[in-house]
């Protein structure tokens, strides 16, 4: 495979590098309330977005399908939700007696209590060809931190209504329309969804380095770095292995949804658990 033709295939892990790095040359396009307005066309525009996609590329009978898959929908809560964060307070019980900055430690507990994320385990199931198929974080936090959490579910849940669901069924009631014309063309569904989620990379990062409050140093950053990967990589490693031990009755598309779901956390709520750590009682 020549150098371009593997440019072309991994064009995606390239963007993410790309809008990382002019992310951190010039962060104020792209914070909130700067000329990008990300609160509004990230927040809304962007999340709806990637969900009409989803609804105007599924087939009605597929998604029908993946709604009834009732067993990989509790895999994935049950191992996202229980042994994810449960498993992460155990290994930060033995990081808590090394020198590493204690609040990047809380902040990993943190993040392992959110729920998957929506945007992304979409697009990256979608683009390897998988199934595409809250209230327990604040909880969490509760349990692992011994923080009090204060969520708007009523806000969270009407923003998460109209940004995922109304879409996702828009989508599908114009798909009805064009569907000839869609099975006829084939639009590149999976790379419009991927540009999306690089504005959102983008923006996410824009408003870390333009934090001034942010000061760790850097023995701590690189070693949570390395844990972040590592734990990724473990735990992919591990539903890769339930799912498709010889009892499993997944089929090799679920066995995509769940590596990709079941690992991955969510930003949608990660700064509210963040502000919510800092008021510990």
């Amino acid at each position: 495979m020549g150098l371009l033709e593997r440019l072309r295939k991994e064009w995606f892990i390239l963007g993410i590098v790309l809008v990382i790095a002019v992310a951190r040359l010039e962060p104020g396009v792209g914070v909130k309330g700067g000329p990008l307005k990300p609160e509004i066309t990230i927040t809304y525009i962007a999340v709806s977005a990637i969900f009409f996609n989803s609804g105007l590329s599924l087939k009605t009978e597929e998604l029908t399908s993946a709604l009834m898959h009732v067993k990989l929908h509790l895999f994935v809560q049950i191992f996202t939700l229980v042994f994810f964060p449960t498993a992460i307070w155990v290994f930060l019980q033995l990081l808590s007696i090394t020198p590493i900055n204690e609040w990047l430690l809380k902040g990993l507990q943190t993040v392992g209590c959110m729920p998957p994320p929506v945007s992304s385990a979409v697009i990256l199931t979608k683009a390897v060809g998988g199934n595409e198929g809250i209230v327990i974080t604040p909880l969490l936090l509760l349990l692992f931190l011994g923080s009090s959490s204060s969520v708007p579910f009523t806000s969270i849940f009407s923003q998460l209504f109209m940004t995922v669901v109304v879409p996702l069924i828009i989508g599908q009631i114009v798909r009805r329309y064009i569907k000839d014309w869609l099975e006829r063309k084939k639009p590149p569904f999976g790379a419009i969804s991927s540009c999306v989620l690089l504005m959102i990379i983008y923006t996410t990062f824009c408003d870390t380095f333009a934090n001034p409050n942010i000061d760790l140093d850097k023995f701590s950053l690189i070693i949570v770095v390395f844990i972040i990967f590592s734990v990724q990589m473990s735990f992919m490693f591990l539903t890769f292995l339930f799912s498709t031990r010889n009892n499993s009755t997944f089929t090799p598309a679920d066995t995509v949804a769940i590596v990709f779901c079941s690992t991955h956390k969510s930003l949608t709520l990660g700064p509210v658990g963040c502000r919510e750590v800092a008021k510990v009682v």
